[in-house]
């Protein structure tokens, strides 16, 4: 990488950086693109070579987040070495949440600005391609649509319903919760066949 692109990846990644510590304390909605570049120390034009507006900022930190969950949990999950394209989803989806169990910002941001198309925009990136990687575990490569709405059915469940019990503990705290997670997740994979 030449200075220039290490420079200008710099810039951006303080802007985004930025932008998380104030979206997550003040909102986007009181958070200017004056209030992002003069915390991050960069002209406000600068913050227009990367973003269009500070919801076009919003989306690609949520990508971004979502992405290095993701990463995280294909790394260090050990789904590899399990047998059953189940087991391998629910060591996926457990190291997931206990990342959000330890970065509560990250769940608050995420969960609220978190929709379909996002998740799809960041699982489907040229270095990364996670959406054909969890459709490689879950099964048969002849109908990618019915994958992807398991997928989405699945996505769906568990950022619907772990919000609450990561954040307050409600219903239960999610070591609790977890086994019924696993349950009606395999019941989803199992109703897909």
């Amino acid at each position: 990488m030449s200075r220039v692109d290490d420079n200008k990846l710099q810039k951006k990644t303080r802007l985004m950086d930025t932008a998380f510590d104030l979206y997550t304390t003040q909102g986007i909605v009181k958070t200017t693109i004056e209030d992002i570049a003069r915390k991050a120390g960069i002209a406000k034009g600068t913050f227009y070579l990367y973003f269009k507006d500070k919801y076009d900022l919003q989306e690609k930190l949520i990508s971004h987040k979502s992405e290095l969950l993701f990463d995280y949990a294909l790394k260090n999950s050990g789904y590899s070495e399990l047998d059953t394209p189940e087991d391998k989803i629910l060591a996926i989806v457990d190291d997931i949440l206990d990342q959000l169990k330890e970065e509560r910002l990250t769940l608050k941001f995420i969960y609220k600005n978190l929709n379909w198309g996002v998740f799809q925009r960041a699982m489907y990136k040229p270095d990364a391609d996670y959406l054909p990687v969890l459709m490689s575990i879950i099964g048969e490569p002849g109908n990618p649509k019915r994958l992807e709405i398991e997928i989405y059915t699945i996505f769906e469940l568990v950022s619907s319903t772990c919000y609450s019990v990561i954040l307050e503990d409600k219903p239960c705290s999610l070591e609790t919760y977890k086994p019924y997670l696993h349950k009606s997740i395999k019941a989803i994979i199992k109703s897909f066949k």
